[in-house]
């Protein structure tokens, strides 16, 4: 079992799930699912699922002194004069910032040796050989688990939730450990909050027969966007990244192009099948996406892509740098001497920095990605810096921002540098992402497009039919939700023929149109790999 895309999950592992669920009592069902989530890590991932086991333990033990640390810090307050808590509850939380911040440490610790180990002794052997140093060292090299970077985000969160007494720590450790091993969100996310999934996850809720259908629907979605969509672009994407060097400007903004669809269809595509099975179980799980290519600018992206990694960064990395009392300083003395706008920009953009430099390590250990990072870094800053000589130039010329036309130039404009990042978050490295975007800019040309030889990268004619009429059938649906309509509410008022003949006639569209068999290679998951 490789994916959520696997015949194995879909036909086997998840009504087997299902129905003993429905026949499990009702205070056991908390104990099938950690089951079915440990058989389904060790399946996907076999020995390495210890390093799973050894977060948890590590996140169990820490929690659990925490809780101790503040029992005994609230005792002791209820014996002290007034004059004598504000000491207290300074020393009761110093020892909980150390026990906390090893914790962490040791978490992100284990997380950074086995993801970037290899690519930080990379980068000491260059510098030594343009150093012309005689010294050899020995690169590292380790297998990652699937889904660690998931999975350890969630670990820290429950840590922090529990140190900032947001939350109650577990007592029962299986039941904390299903929480960082639940099934459906182990591989490619969302990171979930301990406190938005404990309760789904432990009383054994009830199954009803619209949240089955409605499940199924969304899976169904989901399998359309990534094998028909995804894994169809797939060769023809891997074409023009790998040999570039074959072909001009205009086919490689092109293939960056499709890469944005592939990776928004299998991503998405992904979370469909997640949410759609907890559906099955009633679960409610984060969306993690919300129509991203309808975003006027890049910061309103990333609120609509990845929506739970977003969240993670700004509570655990941007607010507590923000508020800090360094940049608290930064802040009053900036807005005093550079104004309401900018003055908060300088402390911001601190914070900002952070948060996409760690946005583009938890991507991946290679230069790209932490380009990637400060590329929409730079994006975002760049746009709070220049928007009161936006407005007054809107002002100046007339220009209606909240015309449809200005709307759409905002879309276009979001969709091209969104594009343009992607192109280097998919080359093969950080130089092949230089030369890529180089060749757009000073070799661009359509011959490709006029002499067909779009149509013999992997991908004929017939195959470009089919994934646009894909991709219009997500691009009509995704219009439909932005008007904050639900397509799948609309249908469950049709008449039962009309909906089980949409119904079949996705099956039918799947099973004919899906990009599987000779020829096809399908994409991995991606996001899995981060």
């Amino acid at each position: 079992m490789s994916s959520y895309f696997s015949i194995e999950y879909l036909a086997l592992f998840l009504p087997a799930v299902f129905i003993f669920y429905n026949l499990m009592p009702k205070k056991y069902r908390w104990l099938l699912l950690l089951l079915a989530s440990y058989l389904f890590f060790w399946l996907i991932s076999g020995k390495l699922i210890l390093y799973l086991i050894s977060a948890t333990c590590i996140v169990y033990i820490i929690a659990l002194h925490l809780e101790k640390i503040q029992s005994q810090r609230n005792q002791l307050l209820e014996k002290k004069e007034r004059s004598e808590r504000k000491a207290i509850r300074i020393f009761y939380q110093k020892k909980q910032r150390k026990l906390v911040t090893a914790g962490v440490l040791i978490l992100i610790g284990i997380l950074a040796v086995l993801k970037y180990s290899g690519f930080i002794g990379i980068n000491i052997q260059s510098i030594f050989s343009l150093l012309h140093l005689p010294i050899t060292i020995q690169i590292p090299s380790f297998v990652l688990p699937i889904g660690i970077s998931f999975y350890t985000l969630q670990a820290v969160s429950y840590l922090l939730d529990v140190y900032r007494e947001k939350i109650k720590p577990e007592w029962n450790f299986g039941k904390l450990a299903l929480y960082m091993s639940f099934f459906l969100t182990i591989i490619e996310g969302p990171i979930c909050r301990y406190s938005d999934m404990s309760i789904q996850l432990y009383e054994g809720r009830k199954v009803s027969w619209n949240q089955f259908l409605y499940g199924m629907q969304r899976i169904l979605y989901g399998l359309m966007k990534k094998i028909v969509i995804a894994d169809r672009l797939n060769l023809f994407i891997k074409t023009i990244f790998h040999d570039y060097n074959s072909y001009d400007g205009g086919m490689i903004a092109f293939g960056a192009l499709l890469y944005t669809c592939q990776l928004y269809m299998e991503f998405s595509g992904t979370m469909d099948i997640v949410i759609g099975s907890g559906e099955i179980f009633s679960f409610k799980i984060l969306e993690n996406f919300r129509q991203p290519f309808f975003s006027k600018t890049i910061s309103e992206f990333w609120q609509r892509w990845h929506i739970s990694l977003g969240l993670w960064f700004k509570d655990y990395i941007f607010y507590p740098l923000s508020m800090s009392d360094p940049l608290k300083k930064m802040t009053s003395w900036a807005r005093k001497k550079f104004g309401n706008h900018y003055g908060p920009l300088m402390s911001g953009s601190i914070a900002l920095f952070c948060v996409w430099l760690a946005n583009g390590f938890w991507h991946g250990s290679g230069w790209n990605y932490i380009f990637f990072g400060l590329y929409h870094f730079t994006l975002i800053l760049g746009g709070n810096l220049i928007e009161p000589v936006s407005n007054r130039l809107c002002s100046y010329f007339k220009i209606k921002r909240e015309s449809i036309l200005y709307h759409f130039f905002q879309i276009v404009r979001t969709g091209i540098l969104v594009v343009i990042g992607e192109l280097f978050f998919r080359a093969q490295g950080l130089r092949a992402g230089i030369h890529m975007f180089i060749k757009i800019c000073t070799n661009f040309s359509l011959v490709s497009f006029t002499d067909s030889t779009v149509f013999s990268i992997g991908m004929d004619r017939q195959d470009f039919i089919i994934v646009v009429i894909a991709v219009m059938t997500v691009f009509v649906i995704s219009i439909i939700k932005e008007k904050g309509l639900s397509v799948r509410e609309h249908i469950s008022k049709e008449p039962i023929v009309l909906r089980w003949s949409l119904y079949y006639m996705l099956i039918l569209f799947i099973v004919v149109f899906g990009a599987y068999g000779t020829g096809y290679v399908p994409v991995d998951p991606i996001y899995a790999n981060f």
